[in-house]
């Protein structure tokens, strides 16, 4: 008897022991935020541009890579655009000419295996996971297999259509000794070794006029993302004070921004006061304590900030006095150029281009006011998957496009620096501002302030 007891109990914990952890599918750690038919009609929207064009090669769309340091991890924008996957390591292939997409991926998610610690890393099938294709409507086949594809397309002298992040010449990898590359030009690098009778070409312009128009999906994670940083503005305004440093402002305003429910930054928080207020974000990060700096009476602090939702971004701004109160100096160029901003934002509609934005601009910056508001396209910048989002200087202004108005007033001569930016949504007949619910006017940015 005491024997069989013992052999239960040997066999008990030998099971315990060496018991694996279930596989985990790709959808118990991720959703979908777009139906199946709106991700095939991104992409038969962009091979559809391309037939159009006389473009006949095969799209080529690389991942992230899936390993990190700590960070979670962050798909690549046109993976995600035009896959909804957040799939590592992974390839999208778009044939224009037989309208057709795979994705070449790897057998198992490698994040999740670890050979010393079995039960802790369940492992997780992406090849073999047939909900993936089920819930995207493409092919899945193995990242072994892009090599044979690739050397059967460079048989046919094809034309790699890549977009290269920006209008232009394919921008390769250099030689330098240190630099920084993106997955496209990872690619781009092993191709042009690999298949060197490849053509390449860029179809920056392509993607933009595909990706500029949001769907009514997209708008609402945008507009979600907007409301987000609007409230976390709100709750940053009551803490602003004499003696409080900028980075004690960062804190709160990202912590508000996790609360509800944002997974991450959309750019490093952008908070400035007193002379930190007069330099450009590229230059404030250039150095570390150029941003917590302890903010005085007097001052003006600067948020420029936003927050990233379901990998859609949101970039919002105001100025506020530390004090509680502008002056009157301060007051009158916050609304000179709040002017400017309503001016814009009311000229805004279907059928203009941002070329008559940057005209109309100019034509109401204050002589006295021109030598600190140089305008380039215009006051923004476009706004999706990035803050940078692809766009075409050229456009007409279309309904469900989404970018920033956002002039600004940088005087190192008085020393006074305002900005103001909004988030403004294309409509059928104007535009919606998505930011509309943050004061803008010097008597209500106060009032905020008291909580």
């Amino acid at each position: 008897m005491k024997t069989t007891i013992t052999f239960f109990i040997l066999l008990f914990s030998a099971t315990f022991l060496f018991a694996q952890t279930p596989v985990q599918s790709y959808f118990e750690w991720t959703n979908l935020p777009f139906t199946k038919e709106e991700l095939s009609e991104r992409r038969d929207n962009l091979m559809n541009l391309l037939a159009e064009q006389g473009k006949l090669g095969v799209v080529v769309i690389p991942a992230s890579d899936g390993f990190s340091f700590g960070e979670t991890f962050r798909q690549a924008d046109d993976f995600y655009y035009f896959s909804g996957l957040e799939l590592p390591n992974a390839i999208l292939v778009m044939n224009v000419e037989n309208q057709s997409a795979i994705i070449y991926t790897p057998e198992r998610d490698l994040r999740f295996e670890n050979g010393s610690r079995v039960n802790d890393f369940p492992g997780r099938p992406l090849l073999n996971d047939k909900s993936i294709t089920e819930k995207t409507g493409v092919t899945l086949a193995s990242i072994e297999d892009f090599s044979i594809f690739m050397d059967a397309e460079s048989k046919k002298a094809n034309t790699v259509l890549i977009n290269n992040g920006r209008q232009g010449k394919i921008r390769y990898a250099s030689d330098a000794y240190i630099a920084t590359y993106s997955p496209v030009q990872v690619l781009l690098q092993a191709l042009s070794k690999k298949q060197p009778s490849l053509k390449h070409e860029n179809i920056y312009d392509a993607v933009a006029n595909v990706r500029m128009i949001k769907s009514e999906a997209e708008i609402e994670i945008i507009r979600k993302a907007a409301t987000i940083t609007v409230n976390a503005i709100k709750q940053s305004a009551k803490k602003i004070k004499p003696g409080v440093d900028e980075r004690y402002l960062e804190g709160i305003l990202e912590g508000d921004f996790k609360i509800n429910g944002s997974q991450r930054l959309a750019f490093g928080s952008i908070i400035k006061s007193g002379p930190n207020s007069h330099w450009p974000w590229r230059i404030l990060a250039t150095h570390y304590n150029r941003r917590n700096r302890v903010m005085e009476n007097g001052d003006l602090v600067i948020f420029d900030v936003g927050c990233e939702y379901e990998q859609y971004v949101s970039d919002i701004g105001r100025t506020f006095p530390v004090s509680g109160k502008f002056t009157e100096r301060q007051k009158e160029i916050l609304v000179m150029e709040t002017k400017i901003a309503d001016e814009i934002i009311k000229f805004l509609k279907p059928g203009i281009t941002f070329k008559e934005v940057q005209t109309l601009t100019n034509s109401i910056i204050p002589a006295n006011a021109k030598k600190y508001m140089q305008v380039g396209l215009f006051f923004g910048h476009h706004l999706g998957l990035s803050t940078g989002d692809p766009n075409i200087s050229t456009a007409t202004l279309k309904p469900g496009m989404v970018f920033t108005v956002e002039p600004w007033y940088y005087n190192h001569d008085e020393n006074i620096s305002v900005f103001t930016e909004d988030m403004i949504l294309i409509t059928e007949d104007g535009c919606e501002l998505l930011s509309d619910d943050l004061p803008r006017t010097p008597e209500d940015l106060e009032e905020l302030m008291k909580g």
